[in-house]
């Protein structure tokens, strides 16, 4: 094998690649200077059956996998193009959803019987897939989209040893980090994003699930120099969910995952020429009381963004919805409208490139003098 190390000025951080040979087609590109990556790939994959050795870049979404029943995904276009769309129907009302402003933060049937507050979260990355799907808030009715880079659908680069997400990764809707608000821990504004979500539990949660969570911690992300708070939740139904309470008991029955989350976090936009992220809170994790005050913040910023206190154009964050009583309410002819308008489903996905299998090699000055001052 043959291992590349390159020194960037931009930041303190080396970028390790190994291949095991150095073709054209292993050749890429950080900051304009050329690197080679370890491609993980079999010789004969088929990446849409996963393959032993290959996981899926996502999983496809399936209704069943909303607890409560009550809301349904309506697919559009094709999983893996720029074209792909995912609604929620209310079953309830036979009604198109957002899952940004209709879905409700509170899970008010878990709360009956919880002395803590449960939320729904709107999953949207499932755990070890790297396909970067999200809420869209620019389109109407805030379908889960997969997200655009440089033209093509994004897939989120596997920084060894993991491939794609460690958790499963969403959003807790009504909740918006106001990018006009400075926070007064990160000094830096929100990221116009709904609160996201690392769920930690033991179960696989496919794309366009709702599923009860209980938020134990977070972190204090700084993305790109934009607030972008990262919850620790559990699903209250996964068989941890008892001895999770708080985000020291993380530590205690899933060692190691919150320090490589942090890890995670900090370098996953790297092989992208990108530095390192920063955190707030001196890279710590805020406890159980303080991802509470979190919430209640960025509750308050979406409640002020639906009401249209805050203002903010259509086009950069839409409040179009079917439930709330405010200017951006459509009937539900009308949102079946948008819904049909889209491209109609194809089962299966689109073919993807091997590339989003490969993996990237991330280590920074600070680790290699800690690892050096060991001999």
């Amino acid at each position: 094998m043959f291992l590349l190390r390159r020194f960037f000025s931009l930041s303190s951080f080396i970028l390790e690649t190994t291949t095991a040979s150095l073709s054209s087609t292993n050749n890429h590109l950080i900051n304009s200077k050329p690197f080679s990556i370890m491609s993980t790939t079999p010789k004969k994959p088929d990446v849409n059956k996963g393959t032993q050795g290959e996981a899926l870049a996502s999983k496809a979404p399936k209704s069943s996998d909303n607890e409560n029943r009550r809301y349904e995904i309506v697919q559009r276009g094709q999983l893996h193009t720029l074209n792909y769309r995912c609604y929620f129907r209310d079953t309830q009302t036979n009604t198109i959803v957002s899952p940004f402003h209709d879905i409700p933060l509170v899970n008010e049937e878990h709360n009956k019987d919880q002395s803590e507050t449960i939320y729904n979260m709107v999953v949207e990355v499932p755990r070890w897939t790297n396909a970067k799907m999200e809420i869209n808030k620019q389109l109407k009715m805030n379908p889960l989209v997969q997200d655009i880079k440089n033209g093509k659908p994004r897939f989120v680069h596997n920084v060894f040893p993991y491939h794609g997400y460690l958790w499963n990764y969403g959003a807790l809707p009504q909740t918006w980090e106001d990018p006009n608000h400075v926070d007064e821990d990160t000094k830096t504004t929100g990221d116009n994003d709904p609160l996201d979500v690392c769920e930690i539990g033991t179960t696989l949660h496919a794309t366009g699930s709702i599923i009860p969570v209980k938020i134990v911690g977070v972190l204090g992300l700084i993305d790109e120099g934009e607030t972008d708070w990262k919850l620790i939740g559990i699903d209250i139904r996964d068989k941890l969910a008892t001895q999770i309470n708080d985000i020291d008991d993380v530590d205690k029955h899933l060692p190691g995952l919150l320090e490589a989350t942090r890890r995670w976090f900090k370098y996953y936009k790297v092989p992208t020429g990108k530095p390192p992220n920063k955190f707030a809170l001196n890279e710590q994790y805020g406890d159980r009381a303080y991802a509470q005050r979190v919430i209640d913040e960025t509750r308050k910023y979406w409640e002020k963004l639906a009401s249209g206190e805050t203002k903010v154009e259509e086009k950069v964050c839409s409040i179009t919805n079917t439930t709330l009583k405010n200017r951006g309410r459509i009937s539900k002819e009308d949102a079946e409208t948008i819904v049909e308008a889209d491209e109609k489903h194809e089962k299966e996905a689109a073919k993807l490139d091997s590339s989003v299998h490969q993996l990237s090699y991330v280590q920074d000055d600070e680790e290699r003098s800690t690892k050096d001052k060991k001999f």
